[in-house]
């Protein structure tokens, strides 16, 4: 969390690479609309849920602008934001794009690393993130999405409505799950280029 010109605390962190991971998810086709791997990105969002234990889980790719949920688990298992109490912004899929102020993806994107959060609520930087009262998130654990280019596309994460003890384990599962998408994201890529 950074401060502004007059001393505010600002929710999400000075993200000086915005410009460059825009045109790099431009550049793969990744962050602005649906496409043919839409599906497959639910698909994994519902592997990190059922591997985590978790209620929902995302595959998140963030441009200067916004988050685009491209995977989405949630409890409904609708895969719509609307069962994250997010409203639809132009998306076939309802919600899937949202302000950088809401959640905690942002943040894994800037530090470049995982973010182990057991209990939002002993984080005053994080605790008055309106995900905790809109949707009752108290639990968060995400690893971001560095693809061969050393940019940060995104992040992937898993996230409770109840306090959990995350432990090494879990930081180790969740830095896999990132590995294993980008390894994805990264072969998709060479297999349109015919790299």
């Amino acid at each position: 969390m950074t401060r502004n010109a007059i001393g505010r605390m600002l929710l999400t962190p000075e993200d000086r690479d915005a410009m460059f991971r825009t045109q790099r998810l431009r550049t793969l086709g990744l962050g602005e609309r649906p496409d043919a791997s839409f599906d497959n990105f639910d698909a994994f969002a519902d592997r990190v849920a059922e591997v985590t234990e978790v209620p929902f889980s995302m595959v998140n790719f963030i441009d200067g602008n916004r988050q685009f949920f491209a995977g989405l688990h949630t409890p409904a298992g609708t895969h719509k934001g609307s069962d994250l109490g997010v409203t639809a912004a132009g998306s076939s899929r309802s919600g899937r794009y949202v302000a950088l102020d809401r959640g905690y993806c942002p943040h894994v994107v800037v530090r470049r690393k995982a973010l182990v959060l057991e209990d939002v609520c002993d984080y005053p930087r994080f605790a008055g993130n309106p995900v905790v009262d809109d949707i009752g998130i108290r639990s968060y654990l995400g690893a971001p999405l560095i693809d061969r280019t050393g940019i940060v596309l995104g992040a992937v994460c898993a996230v409770d409505t109840e306090p959990r003890p995350w432990g090494r384990a879990g930081l180790d599962t969740i830095k896999s799950l990132a590995l294993e998408l980008i390894g994805h994201i990264d072969q998709r890529e060479a297999n349109s280029v015919g790299i």
